[in-house]
């Protein structure tokens, strides 16, 4: 049994140390908002926070978190109302929605190491992958976060 702290809340979990923090999300402690996309760490649609710092998940093992804080896009905010999920709403970031979860983990922790990043500090920041390519949306909405 491995003891997780998600969202602020502790988890017991019977799962291989190696099994990807992903898996252990999704399918144990069910919590779907934290999406596959790649399984290499290269897309980004399963970012997470662990200690606030955007982490792919798939690629993490869960026994390597067992005494961090995770926070999922779950846990970002009861009603969905924080600041970058506003942004989100009002910019009209989203079109398939897929890989906004891991977006949104992305930004948000962005925006807790740096207040206001420029575009090279976004670009540099924020790798995950959108296939329907909204970066120029994302990048308005963390602006408009930042200059409010």
């Amino acid at each position: 049994m491995i003891t997780l702290n998600i969202n602020g809340k502790d988890h017991a979990v019977d799962a291989d140390p190696g099994m990807p923090l992903l898996w252990v999300l999704r399918e144990i402690v069910g919590l779907t908002g934290t999406k596959f996309g790649c399984g290499i760490a290269q897309c980004g649609a399963c970012t997470v926070q662990v200690n606030g710092v955007a982490q792919r998940s798939c690629v993490t093992p869960v026994s390597t978190v067992a005494n961090a804080k995770i926070t999922t896009i779950e846990g970002l905010s009861e009603n969905g109302d924080t600041p970058v999920q506003a942004a989100w709403v009002a910019q009209q970031v989203p079109q398939c929605g897929y890989c906004q979860s891991g977006m949104i983990m992305a930004v948000d922790a962005l925006l807790k190491a740096k207040a206001k990043p420029t575009d090279a500090e976004i670009e540099a920041a924020i790798t995950n992958i959108c296939r329907c390519g909204t970066y120029a949306r994302v990048r308005d909405a963390i602006h408009s976060i930042t200059q409010a």
